[in-house]
């Protein structure tokens, strides 16, 4: 295959968030999306489930030229990425690269807060791992991490309800949760791509000085960077600005909903996986 792209992989549509920022801050690499939309959410699916699935998904990111793949999910990233790439991609495909979003996250969110102090608001599966809380820790041990798993929040989003009035009861009950935790949060990260979405409803119920972080950005520079130090990844990595997206449920659905994550129109392919 001649093109390389760089895969990108999401439950659904929130990884487009994510693919925004790459394509903005890497417009020259070619890119694809792939949105599991048929076995979506995966916040409460068992970790050997999100394994399974996301390995599947991996497996045909690989068959597709992909010398890289980002797990812009945070699920994923938290339930299946350590296992791939420590049991399997030396046996599957060696020499490629699978990548997530918790780590670079991580690595630079302490650098956000004063009063050490710092709100993650995610899946149930991400919540449970407590993955931010043992990766922030390696990097920022003074600080304290308070978590708030949203059950709901990513299928409102996903059902196009995030803006509306109805969604103000869930939201509102997750923040007031999770700064019941303490009173000295000052930053607050949405530890899973749908989330910025909520970014206008999140701002309704908390003090102003509170900051909000997404990861689109972050990951995008982290990428860079990761490019930057590895020029063997970086040579396989086809650079024409393709994109082209997937989605394991209807085509239609998807590109319909698909703009209010990347900004813009696309088209998509249907795939179909055996559960």
């Amino acid at each position: 295959m001649s093109a390389k792209p760089i895969g990108v992989f999401d439950s659904g549509y929130g990884g487009l968030t994510v693919l925004k920022e790459l394509v903005n801050k890497l417009p020259e690499y070619d890119y694809l999306y792939l949105g599991d939309n048929a076995r979506a959410p995966y916040g409460t699916r068992s970790f050997e489930t999100v394994y399974q699935y996301t390995l599947q998904c991996v497996k045909w990111f690989f068959s597709q030229g992909c010398p890289l793949v980002i797990l812009a999910c945070n699920t994923a990233s938290a339930k299946a990425l350590r296992t791939i790439q420590q049991n399997d991609l030396d046996y599957i495909a060696p020499g490629k690269r699978v990548l997530g979003v918790i780590r670079p996250t991580a690595e630079i969110i302490g650098n956000f807060t004063n009063t050490g102090n710092i709100g993650i608001l995610g899946t149930q599966g991400t919540v449970q791992s407590e993955s931010y809380l043992i990766e922030i820790n390696k990097f920022f041990p003074t600080v304290k991490v308070f978590q708030q798993a949203c059950p709901l929040w990513v299928s409102l989003i996903e059902n196009n309800e995030f803006e509306s009035e109805g969604a103000d009861y869930f939201i509102k009950k997750e923040l007031t949760d999770l700064l019941g935790q303490s009173n000295k949060i000052d930053t607050i990260l949405l530890a899973c791509t749908h989330y910025p979405l909520l970014i206008n409803k999140i701002k309704k119920f908390i003090p102003d000085e509170i900051k909000i972080i997404s990861q689109g950005s972050i990951i995008a520079d982290s990428m860079q960077e990761y490019l930057n130090r590895h020029p063997e990844i970086d040579e396989q990595c086809s650079k024409s600005s393709q994109l082209n997206f997937y989605t394991t449920d209807s085509a239609e659905d998807f590109d319909r909903h698909s703009a209010n994550f990347f900004g813009k129109s696309i088209k998509s392919r249907h795939i179909t996986f055996n559960s």
